[in-house]
């Protein structure tokens, strides 16, 4: 965790990417940074995972303790989870939830850290919808409004003052990327 600190310092209201192949320890990484963080509630989006990997954060986090209070991690953990074997257009919304869920947290004033793990099965979700929907593809099949959809979806990551309570909050948003094939030439 230092050496994140160290070598990566991220402000409340950030926006970091976890690069890697699949099995390279991101969601480690990630549980790693939602149980140090100082953030007063974690939202932890599991888009596309498969099945187990969102059983083991479910059954990893109630045995963790949270470091700033003693209690239990998952009493500040909210889970928005959707399994590889769902329907696509469940895994594309998703990611949107679980933002939505964290300016929900934000505007009331809390200190909100996304855990998206993995935006790269939520770019593979929007590229089947678009093949569904017959919209022009474009590079390596993927709907030309990737790069659009991608950013709007970080730019929303921000810290604010909440109008007429005089209090402020921040969403930090932490995503994993996983390329297929652990290929960075991926689009």
């Amino acid at each position: 965790q230092r050496i994140l600190d160290t070598f990566f310092p991220l402000l409340k209201g950030g926006k970091a990417a976890v690069p890697g192949p699949f099995g390279a320890g991101k969601t480690v990484v990630q549980q790693q940074i939602a149980r140090w963080s100082k953030a007063s509630i974690v939202i932890y989006v599991g888009c596309g995972e498969r099945g187990n990997e969102m059983a083991d954060v479910l059954e990893e986090f109630p045995t963790l303790e949270d470091p700033r209070t003693g209690r239990s991690l998952m009493n500040r953990t909210v889970l928005v989870v959707n399994t590889s074997n769902m329907p696509v257009a469940a895994r594309e919304a998703s990611v949107i939830l679980g933002l939505t869920i964290a300016e929900y947290y934000r505007d009331m004033g809390y200190r909100v850290a996304l855990m998206a793990d993995s935006l790269s099965r939520w770019a593979e979700a929007l590229r089947e919808i678009g093949s569904l929907l017959r919209e022009m593809p474009g590079e390596e099949g993927y709907p030309t409004y990737l790069a659009s959809r991608l950013a709007s979806f970080y730019e929303r990551a921000r810290a604010a003052q909440c109008l007429g309570r005089g209090v402020s909050g921040s969403v930090t948003i932490i995503g994993a990327v996983s390329p297929p094939g652990g290929d960075f030439s991926e689009p």
